[in-house]
């Protein structure tokens, strides 16, 4: 009741003002009380533009919270948001649909919610090409039409050579999506793996043989063939494509195709 009086004091007696500043006051009082408190747990979301596509990760306290609809809601708006952004500060000021700003969607969420929400990641591909063709796959939704989940992986594939249609492409890349989001891939192609990882990796497979007694051409050709299984283990154009018959490598896949791989990303909530 003091705080009804008080708003409506601050707003002039202006009921909708009133309304306005204790939905405000409200949020910055809960978000006050529950900044700090851990919040691991959470959703993952995607969105498509005529050009563009958005990966977001909004995190919550508790596995319950994220699998509320005012909490998929919410992630839907940061992925629509993150089309148009590109920080998570500017995605906070993007207006949706319903005229609020991404940030009045999470002080809203999180005065119905009353956990610590927050936005952890946001990432986009915006096409690179005529050419491209963008796609995605969500996994462990909790509401079939919804556009969040606890996996998810967009892609963008080029048509440097096929005659596949737009939409033939798009399965394609939602398989593709698909084995990326079961595979767990780190990079994209061996040539992506930081020479420090590498260096690592090998050092690390060159101790294993120390011992051996082997000649040192046929360690180092062990060594070369154990270092391919590596890049077969974290690097997707290496991978078997788990949703092609006869699993074949990611690259060989999409050549035969005429598809190239342009870029790929991807979030789990662990």
């Amino acid at each position: 009741m003091m705080q009804c009086k008080k708003a409506l004091s601050e707003a002039d007696n202006d009921y909708e003002k009133a309304a306005e500043w204790l939905r405000k006051n409200g949020t910055a009082k809960t978000a006050s009380k529950l900044a700090g408190r851990d919040a691991r747990e959470g959703m993952v979301g995607i969105a498509f533009s005529q050009d563009g596509a958005s990966l977001v990760r909004v995190a919550s306290e508790t596995d319950f919270a994220s699998r509320s609809s005012d909490f998929t809601k919410l992630v839907e708006v940061v992925a629509n948001g993150a089309l148009v952004s590109d920080d998570i500060e500017d995605l906070l000021q993007v207006t949706s649909v319903d005229g609020k700003t991404v940030k009045d969607n999470l002080d809203d969420a999180i005065l119905a919610i009353r956990e610590n929400l927050q936005i952890t990641n946001a990432d986009k591909i915006v096409a690179s090409s005529p050419d491209s063709v963008l796609s995605g796959y969500i996994h462990g939704r909790v509401f079939n039409d919804s556009a969040a989940g606890t996996s998810a992986a967009i892609v963008e594939l080029i048509n440097e050579k096929s005659s596949l249609s737009k939409d033939e492409i798009q399965e394609i890349g939602k398989k593709l999506a698909m084995h990326i989001v079961a595979a767990k891939p780190s990079y994209q192609t061996p040539e992506d793996v930081p020479s420090d990882v590498v260096g690592k990796e090998k050092q690390l497979l060159l101790d294993q043989m120390a011992d051996s007694g082997k000649p040192a051409d046929i360690i180092d050709k062990i060594v070369t063939g154990r270092l391919r299984k590596f890049y077969e283990g974290v690097c997707l154009t290496e991978q078997a494509h788990m949703l092609e018959d006869g699993n074949p490598k990611v690259l060989d896949s999409l050549q035969k195709l005429g598809l190239r791989l342009s870029t790929f990303k991807s979030d789990h909530i662990q």
